[in-house]
């Protein structure tokens, strides 16, 4: 099962520079770790305790796994997911 996914800048030296990558998995928890197998670290950056972390955002065909089921979201062959991180910040 073959899923696109979106690497932000800030995880693309963890995927060689790759902007974008294939996964294999059921859900996004597994997707997940199928990436940490090939990419070694970048599962720590993304996952806390097996949950995905607070200050991370994944969509799963542009629409934020938080409102579907999280990790445990189904991923099936086509689909594409991004990886986005929140960004904080401003001034008064």
């Amino acid at each position: 099962m073959a899923v696109k996914i979106r690497i932000p800048p800030s995880l693309q030296r963890l995927t060689q520079g790759k902007d974008e990558v294939e996964g294999k998995g059921g859900t996004i928890i597994e997707l997940i770790n199928n990436l940490e197998i090939r990419y070694p670290g970048i599962g720590e950056r993304i996952l806390d305790d097996g949950k995905i972390r607070r200050f991370i955002n994944i969509y799963l065909n542009e629409e934020d796994i938080r409102f579907l089921q999280a990790e445990q979201t189904e991923v099936k062959d086509g689909d594409e997911a991004s990886i986005v991180p929140a960004i904080a910040g401003g001034s008064k």
